[in-house]
């Protein structure tokens, strides 16, 4: 059967084999740090590309983003590398958890090699996402760095039950070839920036 054309344009290209980090949120809005976390993941894991999907809404936050156009396109225009693709995959398939997205794109996209890139101040409540423990067993997870969270991030409930299976910093090229259960916490990116700090008190963003 033919896929519909918006699910193919969903979903950016690729090749078999192909080492691709998973940048996953709101982006409401978009700042520099999602680009410097994608590059710094891009060279330290030695990822061939970084996909930003866009997600519709977050089910952990009461106040939900901009319109999901307004985010692709600020999004496309702070990308700005051929290596990073924005994508709105979420709002094409209809999946609202991460756990029902990666379990769609290692269904389509198989003999792609992923990671899941997040900040440590998501590993801090990753133990409140949907399915987290079946997130860690579809694939390897790269954690950056994010002041000041880090020391409470490591030693919160999905840190501590994952411990074993973390790989040491100078084992993070590999980790994209590794069986999931993995992770590595890589240190060295020092941006503060979110896009809660981005935006007012009513929602828009600042300028």
């Amino acid at each position: 059967m033919k896929e519909p054309q918006a699910l193919r344009e969903a979903i950016p290209p690729y090749i078999d084999g192909m080492r691709i980090g998973l940048l996953g949120g709101s982006f409401n809005p978009p700042h520099q740090a999602h680009r410097d976390i994608s590059l710094f993941a891009m060279k330290r894991l030695r990822l061939d590309r970084v996909w930003w999907l866009v997600t519709p809404g977050n089910p952990l936050k009461d106040q939900q983003p901009h319109g999901l156009a307004q985010r692709m396109e600020a999004a496309r225009r702070l990308a700005r590398h051929p290596c990073i693709e924005v994508s709105c995959l979420e709002s094409v398939i209809g999946t609202r958890y991460t756990l029902d997205t990666i379990a769609f794109l290692r269904r389509r996209c198989g003999a792609v090699r992923f990671v899941w890139i997040m900040g440590a101040d998501n590993l801090a409540q990753f133990h409140r996402w949907k399915g987290w423990r079946t997130i860690a067993d579809l694939v390897p997870m790269a954690v950056i760095d994010r002041p000041p969270q880090s020391l409470r991030a490591l030693s919160t409930p999905a840190a501590q039950a994952l411990a074993s299976h973390r790989i040491a910093e100078d084992r993070a090229g590999q980790l994209a070839a590794m069986q999931p259960p993995a992770w590595v916490f890589l240190t060295g990116m020092k941006s503060p920036l979110s896009s809660t700090a981005r935006r007012n008190p009513d929602g828009s963003w600042k300028t």
